[in-house]
């Protein structure tokens, strides 16, 4: 059979192929899943759900109370105000992502993403005939908005930020962020930010570009925050008239997110948060443990503020993702997530600091 144009010319995640040729005793510092298990309140909601028959189609945009939380959410840890009705449940970010991208990108559109950044940026961008338009990150692994401005033409439709980013674990400043958000309102061009590491941050502070700008589409999941990355359950939110237009796109993709999954968020984004409070500092006592490790080593290294990434500066990543492979490492090469990520690898320290500790020995004479 013969495919479509641009999906021949895509190629498999660059995440996924690290994980090939790993022998038994492969310690994985390439997944970009926390480590820990969904808490017990969480799994008991959905359990109860399953009990009670929630088991059947939700409305579209999800079920009221779920909605009504995840807006109370927003207020809560944004200083957001959007509505129940400016909210909408998506299987998981991935599907809020392509929701947006869907609805926004033309062919021929140009897509502006940090490079390196998030490879389903760029391959999403593709998928709707978009063209994705890295824009180099500053010294500190950072968006600009000098940067953005600079890489701005008649074309362009969209910017995503990712803050902290994956793969450089870099925070935004307010400076920044509301500077390309009023670069983004002069250019009328819309502003997707993607904000599922928000609550794993270890220097600064998250703050969402909607809060200088209706112009944004914030995406968000309960994946990475509350160990639920199998759930698949994100949402978005959106002002005036973009919700309807986003509805469009996920009523004939995926009518409605999980019945099942929608009853465990709300346990988990309503429920306690000390299990979150719990993840956040065990990962940075991992951080600074891993930071400590790769610059005894004589590795350029920018210290990450936030997700649960490192982006050291390796010379060739792709040889040096090979070399740790054979000795029991998996890494992501930098060159997965843009060119200008050609010089780094990407480890995720989702990992227990026992496999850290044994990761860094391994790493000697390596890097």
């Amino acid at each position: 059979m013969k495919f479509a144009s641009h999906i021949s010319e895509m190629d498999i995640s660059g995440i996924r192929k690290c994980f090939e040729g790993a022998g038994p005793n492969a310690i994985n510092l390439g997944l970009g899943q926390p480590d820990f298990d969904t808490p017990a309140h969480i799994k008991e909601a959905a359990i109860k759900a399953i009990r009670d028959g929630f088991t059947g189609y939700t409305p579209n945009c999800g079920f009221p109370d779920l909605l009504l939380a995840i807006s109370q959410k927003f207020l809560r840890d944004n200083q957001l105000r959007y509505s129940p009705e400016e909210i909408m449940v998506t299987s998981g970010a991935s599907e809020a992502l392509f929701l947006a991208i869907a609805a926004l990108v033309e062919r021929g559109d140009e897509v502006l993403v940090g490079d390196p950044s998030f490879l389903s940026y760029s391959a999403l961008t593709k998928l709707v005939g978009g063209k994705p338009v890295g824009v180099p990150l500053n010294d500190q692994l950072r968006l600009t908005p000098d940067a953005v401005n600079e890489m701005i033409t008649e074309r362009t439709k969209a910017i995503i930020i990712n803050s902290p980013s994956n793969p450089t674990g870099a925070v935004q400043t307010e400076e920044e962020l509301r500077g390309i958000a009023e670069i983004a309102d002069d250019s009328d061009i819309a502003v997707i930010s993607d904000e599922v590491y928000e609550h794993f941050i270890y220097d600064g502070e998250h703050i969402s570009p909607a809060r200088f700008s209706d112009n944004v589409i914030t995406v968000n999941a309960v994946s990475k925050t509350y160990a639920m990355t199998g759930w698949r359950l994100g949402y978005l939110a959106a002002k005036g008239g973009a919700h309807e237009q986003l509805l469009k796109v996920h009523q004939y993709i995926q009518a409605c997110a999980c019945s099942i999954s929608q009853k465990a968020a709300l346990a988990a984004i309503a429920g306690p948060q000390e299990c979150v409070a719990t993840m956040r500092d065990e990962f940075k006592l991992r951080r600074d443990m891993l930071v400590k490790g790769i610059l005894e080593l004589g590795v350029d290294l920018v210290k990450p503020q936030g997700a649960f990434y490192l982006f050291p500066k390796v010379g060739d990543g792709d040889s040096a993702a090979s070399s740790l492979a054979k000795a029991g490492v998996i890494a992501v090469p930098g060159s997965a997530f843009g060119p200008e990520g050609k010089e780094h690898i990407r480890l995720s320290y989702a990992s227990s600091r026992k496999n850290l500790e044994e990761a860094l020995k391994r790493m000697r004479g390596i890097l």
